[in-house]
């Protein structure tokens, strides 16, 4: 049984599991995106967030903890830099978890992680939800009876234009 587990280990020693989580996370960090499995986005998030809180307050003494973590100058100095000034009124949650589906290869459960303040897409102000369409069969008589119209018309423009005759200059 798993009583008291807060971490999955992701079937990894202590070192290869600290050694992947830097990696990623000075990966998320360069990138602002990462495609990986799910599991491993989730203990990625674990990781990295309380890394980016860090960030906030701008030190040696910060610096040198997180980077004892990641072990990349540039991902370091990109966190405290950018990130960190992104971040600043933001009391938690830095990165988002979206489930793509599954892999071909061993149907592993895959998403996508990235920075919460990075995603323009969903930074833009979203537009009005259509109208949800239902499917009575009302809809479906609507295009039963438009279909012959559609044709009847397409016959007559064809009946409308005589050969043209060219022109006599």
């Amino acid at each position: 049984m798993r009583h008291g587990c807060k971490q999955n280990k992701l079937s990894r020693t202590h070192a290869h599991r600290a050694a992947m989580l830097s990696n990623m996370a000075s990966s998320l960090i360069k990138h602002k995106r990462i495609e990986t499995t799910l599991a491993k986005a989730k203990v990625l998030r674990g990781y990295v967030e309380p890394l980016i809180n860090r960030s906030k307050e701008d030190s040696t003494h910060s610096r040198r903890i997180v980077f004892s973590y990641l072990q990349d100058k540039e991902a370091v100095t990109e966190l405290f830099r950018e990130i960190s000034q992104k971040v600043a009124n933001r009391p938690g949650g830095y990165t988002r978890i979206l489930k793509t589906g599954i892999r071909k290869g061993d149907n592993s459960e895959m998403a996508i992680i990235e920075l919460v303040d990075y995603n323009e897409n969903m930074l833009k102000e979203n537009k009005p939800a259509k109208a949800k369409s239902t499917r009575r069969s009302r809809a479906k008589k609507a295009t039963a009876e438009s279909e012959p119209k559609a044709e009847a018309k397409a016959e007559e423009k064809v009946e409308e234009k005589p050969a043209e005759e060219p022109k006599a200059e």
